[in-house]
């Protein structure tokens, strides 16, 4: 399992040339990427094709091959194998076949957007692509809005503003979010603004929707949220409590949002503008 680069091709290193070198057979997601990767190293060898379409029957192709004492590197587009690219199916079968799989790890653009976000990253959760339906997608991000993790999500630009809307949407405006696009290439863009107002960053220029993008969410501690409640319901909570007993006002949240109710009233009670009881 052989990372490459995901954008500047000196990112790869040397044991990942080396083994490519040396490998008797090389799998590719996409044959002509690779082949462009193989001949800017002077490697003459062709890539034969393993993507999400044939990944079960070349998984099978690839063990015979192991088995009868080739070596075979597997490789994607860009980034490590396995990270939202093929490879899962082909380790698996290689490990239940009792052969061994050896990584050679390298670039992966989840590692390099969190490395550089400057966000308090330290418990993160990697979501890849988010589902493509609404409904899904939604159920996905209110299971984690509450968690005191940052979230990693990868998209494609003609996705990246409608996503970025829904992050809104199910984690609130005020969540923290570093927009990662086209990392380690010529046009790499690093910037921190907020899910509420990353609509206007992109509008403000059209080539910010250009590429492809990591986008990493803060964590709801550091964006000022109370553990285990959105922001959205912690901006119900304060709208209500002003007007509501906190008991209330917690119960009407914790029925709209589904946050923890005690925490919801604990939140309410402590604060100095809230009506008695």
């Amino acid at each position: 399992m052989v990372a490459t680069p995901i954008g500047n091709l000196r990112d790869l290193s040397l044991r990942a040339i080396d083994v490519l070198g040396s490998a008797d057979r090389i799998a590719a997601e996409d044959t002509r990427v690779t082949g462009a990767l193989l001949a800017h190293l002077g490697i003459a060898k062709r890539a034969f094709a393993v993507h999400g379409h044939n990944e079960r029957q070349r998984a099978e192709e690839i063990v015979s091959a192991l088995a009868g004492g080739e070596s075979v590197a597997l490789v994607t587009d860009a980034g490590t194998p396995g990270l939202s690219d093929p490879g899962a199916r082909v380790v698996r079968a290689v490990q239940d076949a009792g052969l061994p799989v050896v990584p050679v790890p390298g670039p992966s653009a989840v590692a390099v957007a969190v490395s550089a976000s400057g966000l308090d990253a330290s418990c993160f959760a990697f979501l890849g692509f988010l589902p493509a339906q609404a409904k899904a997608r939604r159920a996905l991000l209110d299971s984690l809005a509450g968690l005191p993790l940052a979230l990693v999500v990868y998209e494609a630009p003609h996705r990246v503003r409608a996503t970025v809307a829904s992050l809104a949407d199910a984690l609130g405006p005020g969540r923290g979010l570093v927009v990662a696009r086209e990392l380690t290439k010529a046009f790499e863009t690093i910037a921190r603004t907020t899910l509420g107002e990353a609509d206007a960053w992109f509008a403000a220029d059209a080539n910010r929707e250009r590429g492809e993008f990591v986008l990493v969410v803060d964590s709801p501690q550091a964006s000022g949220e109370t553990p285990g409640m959105s922001s959205e319901a912690a901006a119900w909570l304060d709208a209500l409590v002003r007007e509501l007993p906190p008991a209330r006002a917690a119960r009407i949240v914790a029925e709209r949002t589904g946050a923890p109710r005690d925490l919801l009233y604990a939140r309410a009670t402590g604060r100095k503008d809230a009506p008695p009881e």
